[in-house]
């Protein structure tokens, strides 16, 4: 999918000069009262075109609509698989000015070069991006979670370097943006029991009738969550393992495959939804808007919480290296309104959540962000983005409140020191 999206100039509003008179506080309380309709700023007399690219999760047309409103600036979207992501964004550097990517890509692409490291205190909402993304920590108490958690590829020493931080510094390689935890979906209606954990996929009963993604860097965390589950191996932390651990992983899931335990290995949220809708597969691994998508359809869909917690997974926004002058202020600019509250808003009626909740919070109604961030009943119908009933009234979000979702993860997606040859055994899990 490649979107190319031009709107007309946007409308008369508040300046910017005007804007960073104002004050923070008071043009949150501005921007919540639908005043400002638009920023005609110093892009709407000298048109700036950014090139974006990442996954379909975040690659929407309603937010570059919403931006060349508010900011005057286009953004031309390209969304591709995660794989496909990280290929570009190495090879491709020319091609694109954001890079809006997940942590455990960047973990691959931040060392070559290809991307700048962005300076914090050009961040206007730095300080109401969720401690997540700075410790790993969602409350002070927290276990930072196995895998690539975003903070420990969140930071670089210096603005010219490679070299991720051990601590928060002034210098981080991508702003956040997303994240959810993630577990399997399943169809209620055709599982026929109650499903409480990973190790449920592998049930004979559902032979031929599931699936998991085929994402290396996803998929594996996937299995290792199975394979824990099932009490068939303890890794020393799922998120690095060795070529042992990784052998037997894949030695497994092949043998599930000639098995026949897998009805389908997805790439993409459209694959996941299909499968689901029409029943060929009952229980899989999913993400949240796909879930979401199927109940949209009218057929049973369920997010199931699982007894040994979630796998995580976090994305933001990356500058290209080759960014400078009037380009990378306007960068710095859809950064800053990316954070400012309408974005956040939007993805967290998507069942995903945003970097800068407090923000977020001003452009939801009070009953979105009770049933959506503090796993609330809802009072009345729960709408989509576009309008459409998701939920409702009554319906309590799957795995309940934002604390209790993402106080439960186990794993973040991973890179792992054997990357390689991980990738190497999995595309041989794929092929048998």
């Amino acid at each position: 999918m490649t979107t190319e999206t031009k709107t007309a100039s946007p409308a008369k509003g508040i300046s910017r000069r005007s804007l960073l008179k104002t004050g923070a506080a008071a043009v949150g309380a501005i921007a919540g009262s639908g005043a400002i309709t638009g920023f005609p700023t110093i892009w709407a007399q000298n048109p700036i075109t950014l090139r974006q690219f990442g996954t379909g999760v975040s690659n929407i047309n309603a937010i570059a609509e919403k931006c060349k409103e508010d900011l005057g600036i286009t953004l031309e979207m390209t969304a591709t698989d995660s794989d496909a992501a990280a290929q570009r964004a190495v090879t491709q550097p020319d091609s694109y000015d954001i890079a809006d990517i997940e942590y455990w890509i960047a973990k691959k692409v931040f060392p070559s070069g290809v991307m700048q490291p962005m300076d914090v205190s050009k961040i206007k909402y730095y300080d109401k991006i969720v401690p997540l993304f700075i410790d790993g920590k969602l409350k002070p108490d927290s276990v930072v979670a196995q895998g690539t958690a975003p903070h420990t590829v969140g930071f670089v020493e210096a603005q010219d370097s490679k070299t991720f931080a051990k601590e928060p510094t002034q210098w981080m390689t991508l702003i956040p943006t997303i994240y959810n935890a993630d577990t399997l979906g399943i169809r209620p209606d055709l599982v026929g029991r109650e499903i409480t954990t990973w190790a449920d996929i592998m049930d004979p009963a559902f032979k031929g009738k599931a699936a998991i993604l085929n994402i290396p860097s996803i998929g594996i965390m996937d299995a290792a969550m199975i394979m824990e589950a099932m009490g068939n191996i303890k890794y020393a932390d799922k998120g690095n393992m060795t070529t042992d651990e990784i052998d037997q992983t894949i030695d497994f899931l092949i043998k599930a495959k000639q098995d026949g335990q897998f009805r389908a290995f997805w790439k993409s949220f459209d694959e996941s939804v299909n499968l689901m809708a029409s029943g060929e597969v009952v229980i899989q691994s999913m993400w949240s808007p796909a879930v979401a998508a199927v109940r949209s359809k009218g057929i049973a869909c369920k997010y199931q919480p699982l007894k040994e917690g979630y796998r995580a997974w976090g994305g933001g926004l990356g500058l290209a290296a080759h960014l400078e002058g009037a380009q990378l202020d306007a960068a710095y600019e859809y950064i800053n309104w990316y954070l400012s509250g309408w974005v956040g808003a939007y993805l967290n009626r998507q069942g995903y959540y945003s970097a800068a909740m407090e923000t977020a919070k001003t452009h939801m109604s009070e009953d979105e962000w009770g049933f959506w961030v503090e796993g609330k009943p809802a009072k009345g119908d729960i709408l989509s983005p576009e309008g459409k009933v998701m939920e409702k009234a009554g319906a309590v979000r799957d795995g309940g409140s934002f604390e209790e979702r993402m106080g439960k993860v186990a794993c973040w997606n991973s890179v792992m020191d054997e990357d390689r040859y991980m990738v190497r055994r999995w595309n041989e899990f794929i092929a048998a």
